[in-house]
């Protein structure tokens, strides 16, 4: 059985660090590779995104580079998006899928308005007031400090530059409802009970549609389940990526 390759493509406005429970879960007996996202992070080249279908090149262009012919594709919020457009680019190296806290549908007008609202205000105030707002929205209230502040200094650490960018490409993406209803290979829909950015109901709309999928919420998590419960979210993808190396 071969443990097949695990990329994780974190979420906005965060960095690769989204991801260290799972990378340092996974890493001793898989490959895992875990990118900062264009003009995230340390990320080369640091310019913002344009498009948003330039993160999905990005990640087929990485797997170029590392040789990895073959991949279970994880992503949140942003990510997941990003994972589901990189399907539709190239579905044919894709083993598995994971879509944690994340919808498909195409932003509605007022959510477009929203986020060009959002993206000026970043540009004008920096990401300080944004992420003090938001904090207790990616994560629970309830969420450890240790968390909170991993959180909240990712979002602060993001150029805002990249925010504002990432957030316009982001309103014009597309639906990708009826992919999902095309996707042939396993998938993994998780969220938090507590999420009110993608509520259950998203994921269980996700999982519907999705041929061969399961659905896990976890309790006592809101946006980032990965780092809010990240003991019980590494048990169920390692669960899940066990059944995906099953049948390589």
């Amino acid at each position: 059985m071969t443990a097949i390759p695990l990329v994780l493509v974190h979420g906005h406005p965060f960095d690769h660090t989204m991801w260290r429970p799972q990378i340092e879960a996974f890493s001793a007996s898989r490959r895992v590779v875990a990118p900062d996202l264009r003009g995230y992070g340390a990320a080369v080249p640091p310019a913002p995104v344009e498009r948003f279908e330039r993160f999905a090149e990005d990640i087929e262009a990485l797997l170029d580079e590392l040789d990895v012919t073959a991949c279970v594709l994880a992503g949140l919020s942003m990510g997941g998006q990003i994972v589901m457009d990189s399907y539709r680019h190239f579905p044919e190296r894709i083993r598995g899928l994971v879509l944690a806290d994340t919808f498909p549908a195409a932003d509605t007008p007022e959510g477009v308005r929203v986020r060009h609202a959002t993206a000026d205000r970043l540009l004008r105030e920096g990401m300080r007031g944004y992420a003090d707002e938001v904090l207790e929205k990616m994560v629970a209230p309830y969420a450890s400090p240790e968390v909170k502040a991993h959180v909240h200094g990712m979002m602060t650490a993001t150029r805002p530059e990249s925010a504002a960018a990432a957030l316009r490409a982001r309103a014009a993406r597309p639906d990708y409802r009826e992919l999902l209803t095309r996707v042939s290979v396993p998938a993994l829909v998780a969220v938090g009970a507590d999420d009110t950015y993608t509520p259950v109901a998203d994921a269980q709309a996700m999982h519907a549609a999705l041929p061969e999928s399961e659905l896990h919420v976890f309790e006592g998590a809101a946006h980032l389940p990965n780092l809010e419960r990240a003991g019980e979210f590494n048990a169920v993808l390692g669960e899940f990526l066990a059944k995906v190396d099953a049948r390589s």
